[in-house]
């Protein structure tokens, strides 16, 4: 429509990859964090689809896949906190529509204190405007903010 569409194929392209080279990162960690993605704490909602893959392609494993196939919010309640207690990431990122990821107040949920990534500090936020809008911001500066909490966590632990 605006004529540009060689542009876009150059930043299609650019994109593809960035996103190459991110996975093939991922696979050569020597240990892939286990990740628990939360899209907002009362209640507890877990990664939609994209931001899973997205967190795969980083160099993480989704603690809640089986939950990342529901598309709509409501079907990836984690009605028993308990349970992202026994699924013990390593890694959390919160991502909380609308209102500022409180890291302080997941760690003290009470349990918490034994989860990995409380206890290593590896709790993170990123903007729900960079990974949980569906178009070119999860893609590039999405996925980007994972993999970097993914890389830093592996030089420290993996």
């Amino acid at each position: 429509m605006v004529g540009r569409a060689d542009d876009g194929l150059r930043l299609l392209e650019g994109m593809r990859e960035r996103l190459s080279a991110i996975e093939a990162a991922g696979r050569a960690l020597p240990r892939r964090p286990k990740i628990y993605f939360e899209e907002w704490d009362e209640p507890a909602i877990s990664a939609i689809r994209w931001v899973s893959e997205l967190a795969g392609i980083a160099g993480a494993d989704d603690v809640f896949p089986e939950l990342a196939v529901q598309a709509m919010g409501k079907d990836r309640i984690i009605a028993d906190r308990g349970e992202i207690v026994r699924r013990d990431p390593d890694i959390i990122v919160g991502s909380w529509c609308g209102k500022k990821f409180r890291p302080e107040k997941v760690a003290a949920r009470e349990g918490w204190g034994h989860v990995a990534a409380v206890r290593a500090r590896q709790l993170f936020e990123i903007k729900s405007a960079d990974i949980l809008q569906p178009g070119p911001a999860a893609l590039t500066d999405g996925v980007e903010q994972l993999h970097r909490i993914v890389l830093d966590w592996s030089r420290a632990h993996g």
